[in-house]
C-alpha cells in the first residue's frame, strides 16, 4: 500500500462489493475489508482508515448498529452507507446517526469515487481550519505573554522546547506572574492541543472535596453520593491537567497523585477498580516547595516527579523593561473591551510605574491600567500607588503625579515642597481612617465581619483597607 493514498475500509458481507470497488478504484485508494460488523469494528482500530463504506443489512449486527458503535469512538472516520434498499427510514436512520452519505446498490463506480473524494476533501478542509484556529489560539496566548526582556525570551524559548514532550512541567513564580497563561500556552502548542485543558485550583476546593473532585466517586461512597461521578482526571483523558497551587494539596492526596504520575491510573473514592487515563500534567505554585518538604508538608518523591521540567517566571520588578509594553498592551485591550479611546499615558505617569516593586506583579499592573482606561484619567495612578512598596533607594511613598511637584522626569524641582491642599487633606483623612479601622478591629477582637458592619463598609472593602494600611492582628 502506498502511504500517501487514502485507506478505505469496506464493511460488507458480500465479498463482490469489495472486489468491485478495489478493481474500479485501485488507482486512487487502498482498500481493506471486513465481512461482518464485529470484524469491521476491530479493523477500524487496527487499520485506522480514512473513510468507511458500510453496508446496512448484514447478519449478526446491522450497519446502523455498527454506525452507533463507531459514534462512541474518538475521532472516528466518516461513513458512507451502502444499501440495496432505498426505503426512506434507512436513509433517515443513517443520517440521524452521523453517516456522511447514502449510496444505493447497485452503484456506479464513478459516483462512489466522486462521493469519496468530496468527503475526504471536506475532512481535509476541516482539519486545516482546526489547525489554523489552533495556531491562532497559540499565537494569541504567546502574544498575551507580553515581554521581550532576556528573562521572558528565555521562558518562551523553554516553553517551545518542552511543549510537545510528555514531561511533567512545574511552573514556579509569585502570584500574578502569569503561570496559567504559560500552562495554557504549553497545552496549545503541544500534540494534545485538540483535547481538553482541565484546570483545578488545589487551594480553592475544600480539602474534604478535593479527592472526589480530582478522582471522582462511586455511588454510595459517602453521604450525598447518589450516583457515580467521574473526576477531573477522567474528564482530562487524552488532554492536559493543570493543577494550580499544587503546594496547597493535602499531604494525604499527594500519594494518590504520585500514583497517577507513575502508573497513569487511580481508583475512584469508594471504588475498587483501577481506572487508566492518559493525561499530561502541568503544575504551578507560588510556594517554596523545598521548605514545605523540610517541614513534612510536601512529599519529596512527588516533588522530584513533578520537577521534570521547571519554568521559573520572573517577578515584574525583575523585568522593568517590559512595563511599557505591558501598559500599552493593556490600554489597547481595555479600550476595545470597554469602547474607550485612551491613547497612552504620559511619561511622568510611566515614570511612576517604574519605581514600584509590584508585589502583585503583572496582575496588579493590569488591574490598575484597566481602571485608568475605564475612568479615562491617568491621574488616579497616584492614588492607586499610595503606600505601595518601592524599589530600594526610592521613596517609600510614591510621589504625587502633579506638574508642580518633582517627578523622576523633572529632577530640577526635586527639593521643592508640595503645597497641595488636596494632598494635605488626603493624608489627614488616610491617617484618621487607619486609626479608626484599627480601633474598631481591636474593639471587635479582629472579627472582620463585625468590624465592617460597625464601620458601615463592605467586608471586601475592609479587607482591602487592612492590606492597604498594613494592619496586623497582634498574636
Amino acid at each position: 500500500m502506498r502511504q500517501d493514498r487514502p485507506k478505505i475500509l469496506v464493511i460488507d458481507d458480500d465479498p463482490k462489493v469489495k472486489w468491485l470497488l478495489s478493481e474500479g478504484l485501485a488507482n486512487y485508494f487502498d482498500f481493506v475489508s471486513a465481512t461482518s460488523g464485529t470484524e469491521g469494528l476491530q479493523m477500524v482500530t487496527i487499520e485506522k482508515p480514512n473513510l468507511i463504506l458500510l453496508d446496512i443489512k448484514m447478519p449478526e449486527m446491522s450497519g446502523i448498529d455498527v454506525l452507533k458503535k463507531l459514534n462512541k469512538m474518538d475521532n472516528r472516520p466518516e461513513v458512507i452507507m451502502l444499501s440495496g434498499h432505498d426505503e426512506t427510514h434507512y436513509v433517515v436512520e443513517s443520517m440521524k446517526n452521523g453517516a456522511a452519505e447514502f449510496i444505493k446498490k447497485p452503484f456506479d463506480i464513478k459516483e462512489v469515487e466522486i462521493h469519496i473524494n468530496a468527503i475526504l476533501e471536506q475532512n481535509r478542509l476541516k482539519q486545516e481550519v482546526t489547525h489554523l484556529r489552533t495556531e491562532l489560539k497559540a499565537k494569541s496566548l504567546y502574544d498575551a505573554f507580553i515581554g521581550d526582556s532576556p528573562k521572558i525570551v528565555q521562558v518562551k524559548g523553554l516553553v517551545e522546547q518542552v511543549a510537545d514532550s510528555e514531561l511533567t512541567v512545574l511552573i514556579r513564580g509569585e502570584s500574578g506572574t502569569g503561570k496559567e497563561i504559560i500552562a495554557r500556552m504549553i497545552h496549545t502548542i503541544s500534540s494534545r492541543r485538540d483535547e481538553s485543558f482541565t484546570k483545578v485550583n488545589c487551594a480553592a476546593i475544600p480539602r474534604d472535596l478535593l479527592e472526589a473532585e480530582l478522582f471522582g466517586y462511586e455511588k454510595g461512597a459517602f453521604t450525598g453520593a447518589h450516583k457515580t461521578k467521574p473526576g477531573r482526571f477522567e474528564v482530562a483523558n487524552k488532554g492536559t491537567m493543570f493543577l494550580d497551587e499544587i503546594g496547597d494539596m493535602p499531604l494525604e492526596l499527594q500519594s494518590k497523585l504520585l500514583q497517577v504520575l507513575e502508573q497513569q491510573e487511580f481508583v475512584r473514592v469508594g471504588g475498587i477498580t483501577n481506572i487508566h487515563v492518559d493525561v499530561r500534567i502541568i503544575c504551578a505554585t507560588n510556594r517554596n516547595l523545598e521548605e514545605a518538604i523540610s517541614r513534612g508538608r510536601f512529599r519529596e518523591d512527588l516533588f522530584y516527579r513533578l520537577n521534570e521540567i521547571t519554568v521559573f517566571l520572573p517577578p515584574l520588578r525583575d523585568r522593568k523593561e517590559d512595563i511599557s509594553l505591558l501598559v500599552n498592551y493593556f490600554i489597547d485591550k481595555y479600550n476595545k473591551l470597554y469602547q474607550r479611546s485612551l491613547s497612552q499615558i504620559s511619561q511622568s505617569a510611566m515614570d511612576q510605574l517604574m519605581v514600584v516593586s509590584w508585589p502583585g506583579n503583572v496582575r496588579q499592573l493590569e488591574n490598575m491600567i484597566k481602571q485608568v482606561v475605564v475612568r479615562g484619567d491617568e491621574s488616579i495612578i497616584n492614588d492607586l500607588l499610595i503606600n505601595q512598596p518601592t524599589e530600594p533607594g526610592q521613596s517609600s511613598r510614591v510621589s504625587s503625579y502633579r506638574p508642580d511637584v518633582a517627578s523622576p522626569s523633572n529632577p530640577g524641582n526635586a527639593n521643592q515642597e508640595s503645597y497641595s491642599l488636596k494632598q494635605v487633606v488626603a493624608d489627614a483623612v488616610s491617617r484618621e481612617e487607619k486609626a479608626m479601622i484599627s480601633r474598631v478591629l481591636t474593639k471587635t477582637n479582629w472579627n472582620r465581619r463585625k468590624a465592617a458592619d460597625l464601620l458601615e463598609i463592605s467586608y471586601r472593602s475592609l479587607l482591602y483597607k487592612i492590606k492597604e494600611y498594613g494592619l496586623n492582628e497582634l498574636k
